[in-house]
């Protein structure tokens, strides 16, 4: 079993545990989120209306997920705090900043990205923005997308192995929508107060 406190400087408060499944430690992220590892293990989250950008260079062994809650609109100051990682923005440049920290080349980049369902009414179509939000940072940042799952009226299940840029993903029921969907509203509610296939995995 690897070393639950084998992690980076920065990410030792990110949930990890041993999925006894997969047999790998997990690190499990949560809405306005990231984290970065160079080590063999999994990244997980649940995606409704929010993005993930799984971002590796598998040459330099470093790599990291995201799960960003809306685009950069309404964003204030420069730094990259929790608030800041709620945004699609800041999460971005500190995923690609922190890997590059650690060894990882712009140039070796793979990029997958998932999430931005349609999931309530209520929420209006947060998911659409931060699709097109994700699409054209990627664009004029001059890195390509790999393999993607966006969009439709579903949440998602995403299991990342940055060292491999392996992905494991599971369409949930419509019956977690509501769950999912309460649970990005309170978050974004506390902010404001305060496919292509390639290489990915479907799974049951």
């Amino acid at each position: 079993m690897t070393d639950l406190a084998r992690t980076l400087p920065g990410f030792e408060h990110i949930s990890r545990y041993w999925d006894d499944n997969l047999k790998v430690v997990t690190a499990r992220i949560q809405p306005g989120e990231l984290y970065v590892s160079g080590h063999d293990e999994m990244i997980n989250t649940v995606l409704g209306s929010c993005i993930s950008a799984c971002i590796s260079d598998l040459s330099a062994g470093i790599g990291g997920m995201n799960h960003f809650m809306l685009p950069d609109e309404g964003a204030t100051g420069s730094g990259f705090g929790a608030q800041a990682a709620r945004y699609g923005l800041h999460a971005m440049e500190q995923l690609i900043n922190t890997i590059m920290k650690h060894g990882g080349d712009r140039r070796n980049l793979q990029v997958k990205i998932f999430g931005g369902g349609r999931m309530i009414a209520k929420m209006g179509d947060v998911g659409a923005r931060n699709i097109k939000f994700i699409h054209n940072y990627l664009r004029e940042e001059g890195l390509s997308i790999l393999a993607e799952d966006v969009g439709a009226i579903y949440p998602r299940k995403v299991n990342y192995f940055p060292l491999t840029g392996r992905v494991l993903m599971k369409r949930l029921r419509p019956l977690h929508n509501q769950t999912i969907a309460d649970r990005e509203i309170e978050v974004m509610q506390k902010q404001v107060e305060k496919p292509r296939s390639h290489d990915v995995e479907f799974f049951n």
